[in-house]
């Protein structure tokens, strides 16, 4: 197929543009920042400009393109500051997940495109009640933190917009896959506390298993929503641990709930206690998609071990990003 993938100079977009090619589609990526063009054509892909939020370069840029399919990875969060309000952090991501997916979405019924495949998140959006552990029919956290409330109405409505228009939207679990991430930085430093008990549950996933779950999508109609995570949901206190061993890092220290309310804010603290993880059953025995890294005990230590992190660095070109996929 002629597939667009728009934001391609992102964090999945290095491990999805050469899985794409691989698999014999002819792929247009679309980018933002000076620079990136370069990186996009190295990948084997042709390269456009294209701010997502301009609803005329998007028709334009769909129109010429003539894509039999559209990919939608884009996001704001290269070099993205965080704060207390989540909402504030994810500004711009949130105005990409609403009027960006509205626009892309325009053009492909324009255009006549029938496959459209985005990005959504799956951790943290979970009612905070029943099991640890959600399916994509679970309902969405009715009341999430007041300095989230946003951020979770951007995802809700691009999850919304995509399965109305017969697309499939793919819950991806937290990305990893870099060396030389920010969070990586913060645990190093010790400046990633386990908060209060540590029972909030994330789900995490590869960026090469993400991009390889996004490839599959594509032979398959919508609509549908996919949760595209590892095997093993975990709670802070389990996975914390493992990432600092892995980095070589002292072990993280742990913060009570109040203190951390004090000084990262509510919403934190509730993902950090309170969250829920996500199954990816649906997306294993629908897409027929197998992982390289069935959980992140092993993916963090081949990623981020000192005796593996060349290799790590080396099987796919580096896009920046901020850590777990906080997309």
């Amino acid at each position: 197929m002629r597939v667009l993938v728009a934001g391609a100079s992102g964090a999945i977009g290095a491990w999805l543009l050469p899985q794409l090619v691989g698999a014999g589609h002819e792929v247009t990526g679309t980018f933002r920042s000076p620079g990136h063009d370069q990186r996009i054509r190295a990948l084997g892909a042709e390269p456009v400009e294209l701010d997502v939020l301009d609803e005329r370069a998007v028709r334009q840029a769909v129109l010429a393109a003539q894509p039999d399919a559209i990919i939608h990875e884009a996001t704001a969060l290269a070099n993205m500051r965080w704060s207390r309000s989540l909402d504030r952090s994810f500004a711009a991501t949130n105005r990409i997940r609403t009027e960006g997916t509205d626009a892309l979405l325009a053009a492909a019924r324009e255009a006549g495109v029938r496959r459209f495949v985005a990005q959504s998140f799956a951790s943290y959006r979970y009612e905070r009640a029943g099991s640890w552990v959600k399916t994509e029919d679970d309902p969405l956290d009715p009341s999430p933190p007041a300095a989230a409330r946003e951020t979770n109405a951007a995802m809700a409505h691009l999850d919304q917009a995509v399965t109305a228009a017969g697309g499939i939207a793919l819950r991806y679990g937290g990305f990893y896959g870099s060396d030389n991430d920010g969070f990586a930085s913060m645990v190093r430093k010790r400046q990633y506390p386990i908060i209060g008990d540590g029972a909030g549950v994330t789900s995490w996933i590869h960026l090469e298993d993400a991009a390889a779950a996004t490839v599959l999508a594509l032979d398959h109609d919508g609509p549908a929503i996919y949760h595209v995570v590892d095997d093993e949901p975990a709670p802070m206190r389990e996975w914390l641990p493992v990432f600092a061993d892995a980095l070589g890092a002292k072990r993280p220290w742990r913060a009570p709930g109040w203190l951390a309310a004090l000084m990262a804010g509510g919403a934190m603290t509730a993902m950090a206690t309170q969250s829920r993880g996500a199954s990816n059953a649906r997306a294993k025995r629908e897409l027929g998609w197998t992982l390289r890294y069935p959980t992140w005990r092993q993916g963090f230590v081949a990623v981020y071990g000192p005796a593996t992190a060349t290799e790590a660095t080396t099987r796919a070109p580096q896009a920046g990003y901020e850590p777990g996929t906080r997309r």
